[in-house]
This record gives C-alpha cells, sequence and structure tokens, in this order.
C-alpha cells in the first residue's frame, strides 16, 4: 500500500484485509474502493450467477458505509470499462478525502483497475496531474507506485478520458 497523494492510498486485496479492514467494515478515518467485482461487488449484492443481474439498482457500483464496491473487471477492451462505474469512484474518493478520511483504492492484485481509477483522480482534481499528457502521467504514477501495470481497457480507458485542459 502507497500513499501517492495525501490521504490517497493505492494497493492490492491483501492491504486491504492487513491494514484497513476491521471486520466488514474500514478502520475507523478509512474508506475503500474496492475497484474489482470480485468477490466485493459480488458478495455486496450476493449475487452468484457469472455476473450481476442488470436491473439491479446497484449493478454498477454498491455503497456500504464507508466502502464503494464497483461492478469493475479488468479487460482488454476498454468498452468494458464502464464511465458511471469510474466516476463514481473518483466522486467517493473526492468526498471521503474532503471529510479528512484516508482513502484505500485498491483491485485485486493491485495493478490496473485501482491505480489507475487513482490516477483518474489525480487527473480531475490535482493541476499538475491535469496539465500533462496523459501518457506522461502514466509514467510519472509507475514512478510513485511502482506496480502500476493497466490491462489495455484500463490503460486506454486513461488515455481516452485524461482531463483536457484548455491552454493558458
Amino acid at each position: 500500500m502507497i500513499e501517492v497523494a495525501p490521504n490517497l492510498f493505492v494497493g492490492n486485496a491483501l492491504d486491504y484485509e492487513n491494514h484497513v479492514r476491521l471486520i466488514d467494515t474500514p478502520k475507523p478515518g478509512w474508506a475503500v474502493v474496492h475497484a474489482a467485482k470480485e468477490p466485493w461487488h459480488r458478495a455486496a449484492l450476493g449475487y452468484t450467477g457469472r455476473g450481476a443481474p442488470k436491473d439491479h439498482e446497484e449493478y454498477l457500483f454498491a455503497f456500504r458505509g464507508d466502502r464503494l464496491c464497483l461492478n469493475l473487471v479488468d479487460v482488454d477492451n476498454v468498452d468494458y470499462v464502464n464511465k458511471k462505474v469510474v466516476e463514481a469512484g473518483i466522486s467517493f474518493i473526492g468526498q471521503q478525502i474532503a471529510d479528512s478520511k484516508k482513502v484505500l483504492v485498491h483491485c485485486n492484485q493491485g495493478q490496473s483497475r485501482g491505480p489507475g481509477l487513482a490516477l483518474l483522480y489525480l487527473g480531475a482534481t490535482e493541476g499538475m496531474w491535469a496539465s500533462m499528457h496523459p501518457a506522461d502521467a502514466m509514467l510519472r504514477f509507475t514512478e510513485l507506485y511502482p506496480m502500476f501495470s493497466p490491462a489495455n481497457g484500463m490503460a486506454e480507458y486513461v488515455l481516452k478520458n485524461w482531463p483536457k485542459v484548455e491552454a493558458a
């Protein structure tokens, strides 16, 4: 688990289990974005089939107190990275940090979805990041978080959806 910005941490499932989890909730002062369908979104909704029921009101994401469980899978095709899921994650991170909480954004291995979402949050909220070309931001983020190795879908999503900064 690495702090990539004040109160913003990125890691993997073991970081959550070993450092942040307290029974079924984060430790006091923490919030968590589970940027992976398995097992968190599945457990939150209780589905047993291959995927969440598409007509469920929490099909894309589920809030559980100080946790946000995203229906997000690591894919090679950017078309399967849902913009509403990513926007919910970015918004949740911002709200929790504004409430003076530490936020862990993680996926299973801590390589693609979790760090990709944290990078997109930085691009959306931090002027230094937003002013970078997205490929440069990805390289710079890898210096802060060396495990960042996004799947093609997440990498392309970051490149296509990086904030557009107007020239001064």
